[in-house]
């Protein structure tokens, strides 16, 4: 086997080794997810948005053969499966906090509406009458 061709077949690697990386990443952003861990999934998401861009340079210096295009394709489809459940649950997650905020919205704005008229001071009004 030639040196190009060995050279070849590492670097082909590399990139699929970079992908498997990503597979496991997103795997763990699913757990952290599924156990709204919201803090540490953010931590995350910074790591694999930085693997997404070594694999976006990788890409485009590897021409892959037909089982590693193969393989690639494999450990895209897993990813991609990953990253729907996380935006699934994401997107509950956002949908929660915006209920949350509508219901702390009225409560503020009820204890606006009827704190004078209990004779109470707003604790937003500390300016003397």
């Amino acid at each position: 086997m030639s040196a190009s061709e060995m050279a070849r077949i590492e670097t082909q690697q590399r990139l699929l080794d970079t992908y498997h990386e990503l597979l496991e990443r997103s795997a763990q952003m699913q757990i952290l997810a599924s156990t709204e861990q919201w803090a540490e999934l953010i931590e995350q998401r910074t790591h694999y948005v930085m693997l997404v861009d070594k694999l976006r340079e990788l890409d485009e210096s590897v021409a892959l053969d037909e089982a590693g295009r193969t393989r690639k394709a494999e450990l895209i489809e897993r990813i991609l499966e990953h990253d729907v459940d996380i935006r699934r649950r994401l997107v509950a997650r956002r949908d929660e906090l915006g209920k949350l905020i509508g219901v702390s919205r009225k409560q503020r704005d009820l204890h606006r509406a009827y704190a004078p008229q209990q004779g109470l001071d707003s604790p937003q009004d500390d300016t003397p009458s």
